[in-house]
C-alpha cells in the first residue's frame, strides 16, 4: 500500500500546486497576458533546458539504440487509441460538434503540463527522457490529427491540412529542437561546459511549478460550472484513464520494454486529456463547454487511476 499512498500524495501535491494557479485566476492576479507569458516561457526556454538537462544527465551514449526502439510503444498506443476512439464515437452517434472533440480528448494524454510533473514526482528526474519520448509522439498527433478532428467538428465543417506547414510547425518547436540537439550530443559523446549544465538545471527546475500554475489557471478559465457528465463523457473517461494505460501495458510487453521506461509510459498513457483541445474547440467553434467538462473530469479522475496504477505496476 506504500505505492498507493505515495501516488495519492503525488497527485494531491500536483492539485495543490494547480490550486495556486486557480486562485490566482479567481483573485485576478493572472490574466491572458500572464498565461501567454508562462506558456511561452515554458515552451521556449524552460522546457528546452529541461530536455537537454534531463537527457544528458540520465541517458548515456550506449543507451541510444534502446531509446530509439522505445518510440514504438507510445506510437502504437496512440494509433490504436485513435482507432478505438473513432469507433466509440460512431457507436455513441454523437453530434458533429462533439464527435471530433470526443475523439481528440479520448486518444491523447496531457504529457507535458501534467505528465512531466507527475512522472518527476513519482519517479524522479531520471524519468524525463521517457516522458519526452511520449510527448514527442503526442505533440505530433495533437498538431495534426487532433487539430483536424476539432476543426471538422467546428462550424467550418471540413478541415484542411498542409503537410508542409505541419512539418514546419513540428521541427521549429524549441523543445523538439532541444531533444534533437541533446541526442546529437549524446551520439558524439559531447558534454557541454559545467556552467551551461548548471544554467540548464536551474531553468529546468522552473518547469514543474509553472506548468502546474498554468494548468490551474486553465481550470479556472474552463470553469467548474461547466462540469456535467453529458453523453459520451463517461466513455471518454474510460478510454482515457483505463483503456489507454492497459493498451500501453500490452505494447510494453510486446516490444519488451521493461523497468522504469514501462512505468513512465503507462503513467503517461493514463493522464487527463490535452487542455489544448478546449482551446482548439473555442477557436473553431466546436462544442467548447463539452471539451471543458471532459478536461476537468479527466483531471479529477487521476485521483483514482494513478494510485491504482502505481500499486499494480511491478
Amino acid at each position: 500500500m506504500a505505492e498507493f499512498f505515495h501516488a495519492l500524495s503525488a497527485v494531491f501535491l500536483i492539485f495543490c500546486l494547480m490550486a495556486v494557479g486557480y486562485f490566482c485566476g479567481m483573485l485576478k492576479w493572472m490574466g491572458d497576458s500572464e498565461k501567454k507569458f508562462i506558456s511561452r516561457y515554458i515552451m521556449s526556454i524552460a522546457l528546452p533546458m529541461n530536455c537537454i538537462s534531463g537527457l544528458l544527465n540520465n541517458v548515456k551514449h550506449e543507451d541510444l539504440a534502446s531509446m530509439g526502439s522505445m518510440l514504438a510503444v507510445p506510437l502504437a498506443t496512440v494509433l490504436v487509441m485513435l482507432a478505438v476512439s473513432f469507433a466509440a464515437a460512431k457507436v455513441l452517434k454523437l453530434p458533429r460538434k462533439r464527435e471530433g472533440v470526443f475523439i481528440a480528448m479520448s486518444f491523447l494524454s496531457n504529457t507535458l503540463f501534467i505528465g512531466l510533473p507527475m512522472s518527476t514526482q513519482l519517479f524522479g528526474e531520471v524519468s524525463v527522457p521517457y516522458v519526452m519520448a511520449y510527448w514527442m509522439v503526442c505533440t505530433c498527433f495533437t498538431q495534426s490529427v487532433a487539430l483536424l478532428l476539432v476543426e471538422h467538428a467546428g462550424e467550418g465543417g471540413k478541415g484542411s491540412f498542409s503537410p508542409v506547414a505541419f512539418v514546419k510547425d513540428i521541427v521549429t518547436k524549441p523543445p523538439i529542437i532541444a531533444v534533437v540537439l541533446a541526442y546529437v550530443m549524446l551520439w558524439f559523446d559531447f558534454r557541454p561546459p559545467a556552467l551551461f549544465m548548471s544554467f540548464a538545471k536551474y531553468m529546468s527546475q522552473t518547469v514543474t511549478p509553472l506548468a502546474l500554475l498554468y494548468s490551474g489557471f486553465i481550470m479556472y478559465e474552463l470553469g467548474l460550472k461547466n462540469v456535467r457528465l453529458e453523453k459520451g463523457l463517461p466513455a471518454m473517461l474510460v478510454l482515457r484513464l483505463f483503456v489507454s494505460p492497459l493498451l500501453c501495458w500490452g505494447f510494453c510487453m510486446l516490444f519488451h520494454v521493461e523497468g522504469l521506461a514501462r512505468s513512465v509510459f503507462i503513467v503517461e498513457a493514463a493522464l487527463p486529456t490535452v487542455t489544448q483541445i478546449t482551446v482548439m474547440a473555442g477557436h473553431y467553434h466546436a462544442d467548447e463547454k463539452y471539451s471543458a467538462a471532459g478536461s476537468t473530469l479527466s483531471m479529477f479522475g487521476i485521483f483514482i487511476t494513478i494510485p491504482v496504477i502505481m500499486v499494480l505496476l511491478p
